[in-house]
């Protein structure tokens, strides 16, 4: 099948449609209860699974309860705390110069906007959709992670390599009113079932209309 990023409207509203059935309850896996601890939950999900964020949150937001908490600590300190999650020294660093810009910019509490939201150190178009969609209901894109980026792909809704190409072609294809539920359900498919090694294809319900090469589908 010839690849191209204009996908069909019916085959991409079949592809909505099976999506919704298969995870009609997909969410955020990132625990937290504030939109300071998305933010600084998501700046450490980069490069690290959320399993092991939730873990090292569950002290970390006893210690830091605010964002200028966060924006005083002690960057050894920080370090030492989020060092599990990899890539600890420019998360620590973003993570306190993020949270200094809240508390002298935005009063302490993280912005709402997608434009204010990528002032922040450490805030890409990502980050600032997971913030968006989960902490204030706003659908102003779709998270393009790893996950989804190889489930757009392998359905052939895009064929970029850049993520912020591959929201665009998504946001094109994809009625902004789902564009929430739709994010949460690509990265939960990408994570648990369409994965980069040995897909469980025979339980996909997207297997007939997967454009994924015969070697790398199971």
């Amino acid at each position: 099948m010839a690849l191209t990023n204009e996908p069909s409207a019916a085959r991409t509203q079949q592809i909505l449609k099976l999506l919704g059935e298969s995870y009609p309850n997909a969410a955020c896996e990132l625990v937290y209860k504030t939109p300071l601890q998305l933010l600084v939950a998501t700046i450490l999900s980069a490069q690290c699974t959320d399993a092991r964020v939730n873990i090292v949150t569950k002290d970390l937001f006893k210690k830091y309860k605010t964002a200028k908490a966060f924006a005083s600590a002690d960057l050894a300190e920080l370090e030492r705390a989020i060092y599990s999650t990899g890539f600890y020294r420019n998360k620590a660093k973003n993570i306190k110069n993020a949270c200094r810009m809240i508390v002298t910019e935005y009063g302490g509490k993280v912005p709402a906007s997608m434009e204010e939201l990528l002032r922040l150190p450490g805030v890409a178009r990502k980050t600032a959709n997971v913030i968006l969609g989960n902490a204030y209901g706003i659908a102003a894109g779709i998270t393009v992670d790893t996950h989804a980026h190889r489930v757009a792909q392998r359905l052939n809704l895009s064929v970029k390599k850049d993520p912020h190409l591959v929201e665009k072609d998504l946001m094109s294809v994809v009625p902004q009113e789902q564009w929430i539920a739709f994010s949460h359900q690509m990265v939960i498919h990408g994570r648990y079932t369409c994965t980069a090694r040995a897909p469980k294809c025979s339980q996909c319900l997207l297997f007939d209309l997967c454009t994924a090469p015969v070697k790398n589908r199971a």
